[in-house]
């Protein structure tokens, strides 16, 4: 009953019966094969947590792959190569870090350590659980094939399109990170000009107007005073209720593809086939060389659409002669093992 993603994460974790809890948004759809993916690393005992990657809004790019988190609250890649899971092993200070969209934890580590701190109600929430994994030098599976889609959700504080509207939460979290992670008191200044920076490339690039930088930076300062004021408390967790087994499912997937004058029959049809119970990926490819982009329908369908002749991978050429027949295999290909078994 309160906007706070920490405390909506733990009520989830009082309520879990599994030995594994993942971690989904409700801006993200995952690949069929995501849930298996990321728990399988945890057959071995030294695993504590698990990190898949995040694609972006075409589908396709990645939003976000393997990443270190460190105590000021920065992140910098980690190069994994290929897509075979990867057992690391954090430091103190050195977290690998793991996103609030797409990640898993064992459960009773989790509990053991309390959970997500709720004074972090938006922002560094997973970050924060990082750092602390890594204090006890936890080892994190980075799980490439364990891919979520990610579209972020217009709210109160951003646009759809990612532009800040208030900037209270991340100030507030920022202090309480800085203030339980770093080294003596927090200070505002580095993590204050890094959100000023970010809001001025806003600005240039015509999201919000030049008045608004100082405005929003007001709202970081505002919510840095609340975050130095928000005290620790100590989350309790009750005894894990009964499991319950899913039943249910789907029979198979399906590959279909149309041209784009039958598209509108080719999406019924589609759709029709998700209700009998089978997955279906479709793909209309037009006879141009527009970029591919994925999405996930109301109906639930995976809808691939872009030029015959267009990127689908971001290294591809602009243009290719491919043949239908042929674009459609090496898209099909590049699905074996996420979406495809």
């Amino acid at each position: 009953d309160e906007a706070n993603i920490s405390a909506a994460r733990n009520i989830g974790v009082d309520m879990a019966a599994g030995d594994v809890i993942a971690f989904l948004d409700d801006d993200a759809v995952p690949e069929p094969t995501w849930l298996r993916h990321l728990c399988a690393p945890f057959a071995d005992a030294r695993v504590a947590a698990a990190a898949g990657f995040v694609l972006g809004r075409n589908g396709i790019s990645l939003q976000w792959g393997a990443r270190m988190a460190f105590a000021d609250g920065t992140t910098a890649p980690l190069p994994v190569e290929g897509t075979a899971t990867r057992l690391m092993t954090a430091e103190p200070g050195r977290a690998i870090k793991t996103e609030g969209t797409n990640m898993a934890v064992r459960a009773d580590v989790l509990r053991r350590l309390g959970g997500f701190d709720e004074r972090f109600r938006f922002y560094l929430d997973e970050t924060d659980l990082n750092l602390r994994l890594a204090e006890e030098r936890a080892v994190t599976a980075i799980v490439p094939l364990a891919r979520v889609h990610h579209g972020f959700a217009e709210s109160a504080r951003r646009t759809a399109g990612r532009v800040p509207r208030d900037l209270t939460e991340i100030g507030a979290s920022t202090a309480v990170f800085l203030g339980k992670h770093g080294d003596g008191p927090p200070a505002p200044l580095l993590a204050r000009d890094a959100q000023r920076r970010r809001l001025v490339r806003h600005m240039v690039a015509g999201d919000i107007m030049p008045g608004d930088v100082h405005r929003l930076l007001t709202t970081f300062d505002a919510g840095w005073r609340d975050g130095l004021r928000r005290a620790a408390s100590a989350r309790v967790f009750a005894a894990p209720p009964p499991f319950l087994t899913l039943t249910g499912g789907f029979r198979g997937h399906e590959v279909r593809s149309a041209r784009w004058w039958q598209a509108r029959r080719a999406r019924a049809e589609a759709a029709e086939a998700v209700l009998s119970g089978t997955r279906v990926t479709l793909f209309l490819l037009s006879a141009t060389a527009l970029y591919h982009r994925v999405r996930f329908t109301h109906e639930g369908v995976w809808l691939h659409r872009g030029g015959q002749f267009g990127r689908s991978r971001r290294d591809d050429p602009l243009v290719a002669p491919w043949t239908a027949k042929r674009r459609i295999a090496r898209e099909t290909d590049d699905l074996r093992g996420i979406r495809l078994t």
